[in-house]
């Protein structure tokens, strides 16, 4: 079986992945995570997922490697992961009562024949009108400062909606599993027809 690497540290990616039920590794791709002059939301994921992933190719020259990045916008603005309690507040006080896109880049490169495939999913979310004391008890019991729109879909961010659009949930997530299903079938990798060797 090709050696499959999913190019990122994050534990959230991680756990989605492990879902499908294939074994693979991660390494950390370092690149600049900066938006260029007039990239839209898509745009950014999409490219900062093909980075990623090509970020990879000398260190795995026989592998299939998955970037995947996430920008979530807001009223044309783009949110990043906050950092901060006070600006994972700011981000959620923007966001409340508003519908919210989150746009996740996917990349899958075949470091083999040289080539990748790059799709933009996007989610959205609309938010329940919170208020302040609510947006701060929510930042104090999920603590989601590292994550794009400053909540966990997967944890108590649940309770911040009214409701959600988008073909996989995954992809709120970070990791559009179904697209990328859908991929790795191109290059004989399915996990219902997964064997191990």
């Amino acid at each position: 079986m090709r050696q499959l690497i999913l190019a990122s540290s994050s534990p959230y990616r991680r756990a989605l992945l492990e879902k499908l039920g294939i074994p693979f590794e991660c390494a950390a791709p370092y690149i600049k995570e900066e938006a260029l002059p007039g990239e839209s939301a898509a745009e950014l994921a999409s490219r900062l997922a093909t980075e990623k992933a090509l970020a990879l190719t000398d260190q795995f020259p026989d592998a299939l490697i998955i970037g995947s990045d996430q920008v979530a916008e807001c009223l044309g603005q783009q949110l990043g992961k906050p950092g901060t309690v006070e600006n994972a507040i700011a981000q959620l006080q923007l966001c409340s009562g508003k519908a919210v896109n989150f746009h996740t880049g996917l990349c899958l490169a075949d470091t083999k024949t040289g080539t990748h495939s790059t799709v933009c999913e996007t989610f959205r979310v609309h938010f329940r009108k919170l208020d302040t004391n609510e947006i701060r008890r929510y930042v104090e019991l999920d603590r989601p400062l590292d994550c794009a729109g400053s909540f966990k879909a997967e944890g108590l961010g649940i309770a911040l909606f009214e409701k959600m659009e988008g073909n996989d949930q995954n992809t709120l997530i970070g990791l559009p599993l179904i697209r990328l299903i859908d991929l790795l079938k191109q290059h004989q990798l399915d996990p219902l027809n997964y064997a191990p060797t």
